[in-house]
């Protein structure tokens, strides 16, 4: 999770980009802390993607293979 100051300081550029243009400096800011949110929010996402087994009604793992070989890729790092 990013730190509250970092979010907050991207609500502030996406506020004032509303209102005036933002300069070249605040624009390149605003790419990096959003790429930087972005990572971050794909990372939890994965992290609890990987924490779900699929069950059907009789109790058996229906989990997609796609996933059991991403949580095994991701044991392995």
């Amino acid at each position: 999770m990013l730190p509250s100051h970092r979010l907050a300081r991207i609500n502030e550029l996406a506020n004032k980009a509303k209102i005036e243009p933002l300069t070249s400096a605040e624009k390149r800011e605003q790419q990096e802390l959003r790429a930087e949110y972005l990572q971050a929010f794909r990372s939890r996402f994965k992290t609890q993607l990987h924490s779900i087994t699929v069950v059907d009604e009789e109790g058996h793992d229906v989990t997609p293979e796609k996933l059991k070989k991403s949580k095994a890729r991701h044991k392995k790092n």
